[in-house]
């Protein structure tokens, strides 16, 4: 088993852990103003990434670059992994590879203090990658739980590149109820930087 391979339903049966589904979780985080290199950059990468319509093309042209920004602007304070193995606990079905794994460590030779998964969505479909996500999510809580970091709050991401949506696991899986839009994207950028930011105060 895999982080792919699960459901939702296995998700709660199998680590007892109750989903909240009408958080709006993010209301308050404020915008980020985009720098004009990233708006040029999507300019020219949006049209084409929904042109060409596979999972490659978004995540090459739409994530990536969003993701490098917001490491930018975080003055290079977190850590950014694409198509990481991480294998926490097999017996659990916690291994595989991950899309993204953000961590607040600096170091960038191998994952520590992961903080935020990010999961690209199957089929233009987000609600198909809640569940790897959450998956994700639990894994990276458990890793810090071993290595005895000091992060409590896990969040992920299930994106189509076009469509963005937040969770966040404490005592609960908490599933935002708003979908974001990449014409949103200082309100996504916005929402990132509000996580990075206070997860760091406690870090």
């Amino acid at each position: 088993m895999a982080y792919s391979d699960f459901t939702l339903s296995e998700i709660k049966e199998k680590f007892q852990l109750s989903i909240e589904e009408q958080a709006d979780i993010f209301s308050d985080a404020g915008e980020e103003k985009i720098s004009d290199f990233l708006s040029e950059i999507l300019k020219e990468n949006i049209p084409l990434a929904l042109a060409i319509h596979t999972e490659k093309a978004r995540s090459e042209m739409i994530v990536v670059p969003v993701l490098i920004e917001l490491r930018k602007i975080s003055d290079h304070q977190i850590s950014l992994f694409s198509g990481v193995e991480f294998n926490v606990d097999k017996e659990k079905g916690l291994n595989g590879f991950c899309d993204y794994i953000i961590s607040l460590s600096e170091e960038q030779l191998y994952v520590s203090s992961p903080f935020i998964s990010i999961v690209e969505a199957k089929n233009d479909n987000i609600k198909s990658g809640l569940a790897q996500c959450a998956a994700g999510m639990i894994a990276a809580r458990i890793f810090n739980e071993q290595k005895e970091t000091r992060i409590n709050t896990i969040y992920g991401i299930v994106t189509t590149g076009s469509i963005w949506k937040f969770l966040k696991l404490e005592k609960a899986l908490h599933i935002d109820v708003r979908e974001y839009y990449i014409e949103q994207l200082g309100k996504i950028m916005g929402i990132m930087l509000q996580i990075i930011r206070s997860e760091r105060e406690n870090y």
